[in-house]
């Protein structure tokens, strides 16, 4: 089976990962209220989760700005364009595994909006999981 993914998705995904990045520190904020339990660890592990938290936002971002800025590059089947889409392909398999695995366990707070917020953000994770995949088994194809 021979497929091409058009370049309007790949744009599309990297606008989502762009608004995932964005939306991140509300969503810690206000869904989780991340920022009172971090401030219950000790002063080096509070540094460590906001780091990683920040890694997060900045891997979110850049991907986004990956995909918008350079499509055609991400399919070109060139070692790089393998390389780029299986880190990206992994980080969101990953980031969608680790959602159905762990997350159904928590309490998240039922107002809509944030139900709502969870079916569109699981949404976008699935979405950008599938396109990085696919890209990436085009890329191998090439070799």
């Amino acid at each position: 089976m021979n497929f091409t993914i058009p370049n309007w998705l790949i744009i599309l995904g990297g606008i989502g990962q762009i608004f995932t990045a964005l939306i991140y520190p509300y969503i810690r904020h206000r869904v989780f209220d991340w920022y009172n339990d971090v401030k219950q660890l000790k002063p080096l592990n509070q540094e460590i989760a906001k780091t990683y938290g920040r890694y997060i936002q900045g891997l979110n971002f850049s991907f986004g700005l990956i995909a918008i800025l350079i499509p055609d590059d991400l399919k070109n089947q060139t070692h790089l364009s393998i390389a780029l889409t299986g880190l990206i392909a992994a980080y969101w398999v990953g980031k969608v595994a680790t959602q159905i695995a762990y997350y159904p366990m928590y309490d998240i707070p039922k107002k809509m909006l944030f139900r709502l917020g969870g079916f569109g953000m699981n949404a976008l994770f699935t979405l950008f999981a599938v396109v990085y995949t696919l890209l990436l088994i085009h890329n191998l194809k090439g070799f």
